[in-house]
């Protein structure tokens, strides 16, 4: 019996365009999307790796879902994007040939690309900034903030979201391992405000302190988890951007991430001898 083919396809009477696709690679991956002819799919600014010469590029004011809310429909839309991070213009990738054609588009961080179909989640998926890499024409890219005047103030990452709207496939790019849990109604999950990846609009997002005032100031852990309550999903990422980019920062230091000399006990003096300074 032949093996399955690894490429998902699924037909439906949606808005958004309907597109298949594969993902790539293990800890640095890409997505590559097949195209019929007139098919499209959008992708965030400098997120392509290639594409086969049928495809066509057009970068559009907004988020290129093809609504028609005119020209301030399309700034409110790109002032939206601005706000959760991601660029005023998106890119439209047109299959504009004959037969199949094929684009590639690469996380910029060392994780997970995640497909979801936004008709199987209600319509809409709320995930931290900076997780959109593409979609299927038609998908919306709006800004979700949170509602509580505590979440607002001290909820760090979890403040400003991005929303995507639609029935279509997105692709959103997370850090590190991924892992999904499914709240039943009432469960509560505690997730540090960075890992917190993506949930679903039914679950209820609040802010708990991090223990007693001993371990809010000194644990490492911040002032303040996210508080999740079910139904619905939520998606974990084990490793943030602002973690690793925190990290590698700290290791740079002062000197520009030049050779620190770590591992070796000689440390500064170990570089004038080899040369590094």
């Amino acid at each position: 019996m032949p093996s399955p083919s690894p490429w998902q396809h699924h037909r439906s009477a949606g808005v958004a365009d309907d597109i298949d696709f594969e993902i790539k690679g293990q800890e640095l991956q890409f997505v590559e999307i097949e195209l019929d002819p007139g098919e499209s799919a959008i992708a965030e600014a400098g997120a392509l790796v290639w594409k086969d010469a049928g495809v066509g590029m057009t970068t559009v004011f907004g988020d290129g879902s093809g609504g028609n809310g005119g020209f301030m429909g399309k700034l409110l839309g790109a002032g939206k994007r601005l706000v959760t991070g991601e660029s005023l213009f998106t890119t439209v990738f047109t299959h504009n040939g004959q037969g199949k054609a094929r684009v590639a588009f690469a996380s910029p961080t060392p994780g997970a690309i995640l497909p979801l179909r936004l008709a199987e989640h209600g319509g809409q998926l709320i995930c931290q900034k900076d997780s959109f890499l593409a979609a299927a024409k038609g998908v919306s890219i709006g800004v979700h903030f949170q509602r509580r005047v505590m979440t607002g103030l001290f909820g760090g990452e979890g403040f400003i979201m991005q929303k995507l709207e639609g029935d279509g496939w997105v692709f959103v790019q997370m850090g590190g391992t991924v892992v999904e849990r499914e709240l039943a109604p009432g469960e509560q999950l505690h997730v540090d405000t960075g890992c917190l990846a993506a949930y679903t609009p039914s679950i209820e997002f609040d802010l708990v302190m991090a223990g007693g005032v001993k371990t809010a100031f000194f644990g490492g852990e911040g002032l303040f988890f996210a508080r999740l309550t079910g139904p619905g999903k939520v998606w974990i990422q084990s490793l943030p951007f602002s973690r690793l980019a925190g990290r590698m920062l700290a290791a740079a230091g002062s000197r520009g991430g030049q050779n620190r000399g770590e591992g070796s006990v000689l440390g500064g003096l170990g570089d004038l001898i080899g040369g590094n300074d």
